[in-house]
């Protein structure tokens, strides 16, 4: 259970860190509460995880989540270039996530 409370914490990561940029600076009412909402429920959840799981692993999973939602939706809402460098560096967030997940 505490891989999916990861999983899900990090999505909720990928939710505060893109609000932010809609919040312009929690000058926005409603994307300021969505934003910090995603922020508690993300770090609650990644709380209940490092319960169960190790605090290097947990936690570099539950970054490398966020990184790699973040910027992806980075590239899909906001234009981003999404150059070949750039799509190798998210794979290889991803391979790290998969072997901390494998070992």
């Amino acid at each position: 259970m505490a891989w999916v409370y990861l999983i899900i914490a990090g999505l909720f990561e990928v939710g505060w860190a893109v609000g932010l940029k809609y919040t312009e600076g929690f000058t926005r009412l409603w994307p300021s509460v969505l934003t910090g909402l995603s922020m508690i429920i993300s770090l609650g959840l990644l709380g209940l995880a490092l319960k169960t799981l190790p605090v290097g692993t947990g936690y570099a999973v539950w970054t490398g989540i966020g990184t790699v939602g973040t910027a992806i939706l980075g590239i899909a809402l906001f234009g981003e270039p999404a150059t070949a460098a750039r799509l190798a560096a998210i794979g290889l967030i991803v391979a790290g996530i998969v072997g901390l997940k494998v070992v």
